[in-house]
């Protein structure tokens, strides 16, 4: 049988693990929301709920726009604001909101198929 594992960049930041008070990227603990954009690691990233994610906050994705951010909402499925969902098609930055454990999960398949991703995650257990 072949590898079918990804030729990834060994410093590549993917999600290892996760748990309601915790996002874990490369077996790194992190207790905050957090983000990862261009291959850099934002922690602690300044939302802690889905109402806290304003288009201010969103304004570090527009000078290198990802194909895709995937947006984690915390434990259960969410949307921001109208005016964010906007603000990202106004700018053609395509965007999934999930919760934060489908969001981990999904990140690392997209960027395993070589796709330009970013990740703006709240803590899985992160409330609206």
């Amino acid at each position: 049988m072949g590898d079918i594992s990804p030729d990834l960049h060994r410093d590549t930041l993917l999600f290892t693990g996760y748990d309601d008070d915790y996002i874990k990227v490369n077996h790194q603990l992190y207790h905050s929301s957090l983000c990862i954009h261009e291959g850099k690691l934002v922690n602690p990233w300044g939302p802690a709920r889905i109402r806290d994610v304003t288009v201010d906050v969103l304004q570090m994705f527009l000078q290198q726009p990802p194909e895709v951010l995937i947006i984690g909402t915390g434990r259960t499925t969410a949307f921001p604001d109208a005016s964010v969902m906007q603000f990202l098609a106004d700018h053609h930055i395509g965007f999934e909101c999930m919760d934060s454990r489908s969001a981990a999960r999904t990140y690392n398949i997209l960027l395993a198929e070589g796709r330009t991703v970013s990740a703006a995650l709240l803590l899985p257990g992160a409330r609206r």
